[in-house]
């Protein structure tokens, strides 16, 4: 009877055992950032060594478009708008009627933008714990640990972005999204759109984040 009894003893031990294991290993596992929403708004403080900015950003992914608003401090209103086969519009809609074009390789982000980013750990920013990942050398991501809602960015360049507001399917009108007509009056002698360091961060940006290499 009690040789009966040691294999059965022995099997739950190892059983109890290896549960353990797995149980540890999946524990220390690093924790991956949530995917963006297929739909979201939010609204980004942008502070870039003292130049100051407030960015009205709309993200659509399955439209593909991706609309970002720019005050300036005590300056011009900027529009960005980005579509998902490379074209972005840069114009404002005061009596200049400023615009320019550019084209880039790959389109807006996206929502699995951060895959394969690398785990640095938790870190406190803004008042917010956060898990914090680095994509490639070009951005720093901090997500916040409870609600995994993003709460700062920083960028190689020393730009950083506080997330004042972020709305889980908040959608612009489709009225909004139309790029004004004079965008598509003028254009360069040579036929190119005119060339900005906007446009080269840009290309830089979204190859980065969508598995280009840099």
């Amino acid at each position: 009877m009690a040789s009966a009894t040691k294999p059965i003893t022995i099997s739950i031990f190892l059983l109890l055992f290896f549960f353990t294991i797995s149980l540890c290993k999946s524990r220390e596992e690093d924790p991956t950032p949530a995917p963006w929403p297929h739909q979201f708004h939010s609204i980004l403080f942008m502070n870039y060594s003292g130049s100051l900015q407030i960015i009205d950003l709309w993200y659509d992914w399955p439209k593909g478009r991706n609309f970002n608003i720019i005050q300036d401090q005590l300056g011009k209103l900027l529009y960005d708008l980005e579509w998902n086969n490379g074209t972005s519009f840069f114009y404002t809609l005061d009596s200049n009627k400023e615009c320019r074009t550019s084209q880039i390789e790959v389109g807006i982000l996206r929502p699995n933008w951060l895959d394969g980013a690398k785990y640095l750990g938790q870190r406190r920013v803004d008042g917010f714990l956060c898990n914090v990942w680095e994509k490639v050398d070009f951005i720093w991501y901090y997500e916040d640990v409870v609600t995994k809602r993003p709460v700062h960015w920083e960028f190689y360049t020393g730009r950083n972005a506080h997330v004042m507001a972020f709305e889980v399917g908040a959608v612009l009108e489709d009225a909004r999204w139309q790029a004004p007509v004079y965008c598509f009056e003028k254009k360069r002698d040579d036929g190119g759109s005119d060339p900005t360091a906007q446009t080269v961060t840009n290309q830089r940006f979204s190859r980065a984040f969508t598995g280009w290499s840099t």
